[in-house]
């Protein structure tokens, strides 16, 4: 599979202070309206005619499109006309080279699926952590960092064509699901699943040996019963050369089942031009209940995740990135077992918005129908035989502002407790990117604090 083709940019590391500037130029964003060409607009209703009258013969000559066949599009079809069944919008906007549609919070495929007859009620506050009595000091310098309660700054609130961006109450923004977008996969299950060979990782255990790509990583984990886990991601947007048949580079938290059917809640930021179009990273979520075999979608691409707050956009990017040696931008990424829901929290320390969740009832039978056993916070890239850079591109020994990295990392017992982490360090691609860490930083509410926290990254490269 084969994304857009962009300039090919330097995959070597920045190693001087020159060169770290010229990273920063290349890797940092700071304008959506700047940032890419956008679409024509396509209102909602134009949008399900073109899909009912899509003609196969026209994606399956298309040359960036890996569709498989005639019969995987009229598949795709169906799909997204079921996605969209009986949805009703009156308000669309483009957001990148996207649309996002407001859908009615009670149309949206999560409520449809689950038959839900009421919306799930959300934690009333974010669970206090006790953290003993760590000791340590503050780490200094790394307090300065801005902290994003939100994914779209106040001057991206308004699209380039003067749609508002901000959904009304009751509604909440779906990323369009177009065929155009699932026809760059061969088939509607390579577009479901994480990555196109369906191959994932429980990287503290085993890889699963891809068909043709494999993952690479940068992490940390720990063995631990827990109904959740908090995470503070560094945000980034490094390149991925599509043309040396990269496929993406990603940031994430993953809460993890393990006894028997591996099951996941992820959240983080991934650079997938494959899916998304663009070499811009993206707020993302994922989840799988069978070990990324049969089960699993990012985003609401699926009848899975609900999602109950209009303030964040699943699928969309985000107005700032950070720069190497420059500015840093960072969210606070959360999930946490709430009376039979996966509830994902997002914002900032101290001002968390709980946006949405996946019923526990997705998992069946398994272990995330009760708890996680294990969590996971680092990097993950895939290519065949190139890698892209994960986080900033710098090795993790960089540091603050040149590599990238996540902090005030803690998890929930079952009962509610919270208590920092006991990481260890995972490392199967020493070669192209590393850990530094992890490192206590103080803690020291209700200030800004570090918490424990690691460097994650690297160039990546062919020798992975």
């Amino acid at each position: 599979m084969e994304g857009i083709t962009v300039k090919r940019i330097p995959r070597t590391p920045c190693i001087s202070f020159a060169l770290a500037c010229l990273c920063a130029a290349l890797v940092g964003a700071s304008s959506l309206a700047a940032a890419t060409t956008q679409p024509a607009f396509v209102p909602f209703q134009q949008f399900l005619h073109d899909i009912q009258s899509a003609d196969a013969g026209s994606y399956l000559i298309q040359g960036r499109n890996a569709l498989k066949d005639s019969a995987s599009l009229v598949e795709m079809q169906r799909y997204v006309l079921n996605l969209y069944q009986d949805v009703h919008v009156s308000q669309s906007f483009l957001l990148g080279n996207d649309h996002f549609d407001c859908v009615p919070m009670a149309e949206q495929p999560g409520v449809r699926r689950h038959g839900l007859a009421r919306i799930a009620t959300p934690p009333p506050v974010t669970a206090s952590l006790q953290p003993g009595t760590m000791g340590g000091g503050q780490v200094g310098s790394l307090d300065q960092v801005t902290a994003i309660p939100s994914q779209l700054a106040e001057n991206d609130r308004v699209d380039t064509l003067g749609h508002s961006r901000v959904c009304a109450t009751g509604t909440i923004p779906m990323r369009r699901v177009t065929l155009q977008e699932l026809a760059r996969f061969p088939s509607l299950q390579a577009y479901l699943q994480k990555t196109p060979d369906g191959a994932e990782h429980l990287p503290s255990k085993r890889i699963v040996p891809p068909q043709v790509y494999s993952h690479k990583y940068s992490y940390t984990y720990q063995n631990v019963t827990n109904i959740g886990q908090t995470d503070t991601i560094n945000l980034w947007s490094p390149y991925v050369d599509t043309g040396a048949d990269q496929i993406f580079s990603l940031a994430q938290s993953w809460t993890v089942g393990t006894t028997g059917t591996t099951q996941t809640a992820e959240v983080g930021w991934q650079n997938y031009p494959g899916k998304y179009g663009d070499e811009r990273s993206r707020l993302f979520i994922y989840w799988t209940a069978d070990g990324y075999q049969s089960t699993g979608c990012y985003n609401l691409d699926c009848s899975a995740f609900v999602q109950t707050n209009s303030s964040w956009y699943f699928g969309g990017p985000f107005s700032n990135y950070s720069t190497v040696g420059g500015a840093q931008y960072e969210f606070l990424a959360q999930y946490y077992l709430y009376q039979g829901n996966w509830w994902l929290g997002l914002g900032t320390p101290g001002n968390v918005t709980w946006v949405g969740y996946y019923p526990a009832s997705l998992y069946g039978s398994g272990p995330m129908s009760t708890s996680a056993q294990l969590i996971e916070f680092g990097s993950e890239s895939v290519g065949s035989t190139s890698w892209p850079a994960e986080g900033s591109g710098n090795f993790a020994s960089a540091g603050w502002s040149y590599a990238g990295y996540q902090r005030q990392v803690w998890y929930w017992a079952p009962g509610g407790a919270a208590y920092w982490v006991s990481l260890s360090v995972g490392q199967p691609s020493p070669s192209c990117y590393t850990i530094d860490g992890p490192y206590w930083g103080g803690y020291t509410p209700p200030s800004n604090y570090w918490g424990y926290y690691f460097y994650f990254g690297g160039p990546g490269g062919t020798s992975c």
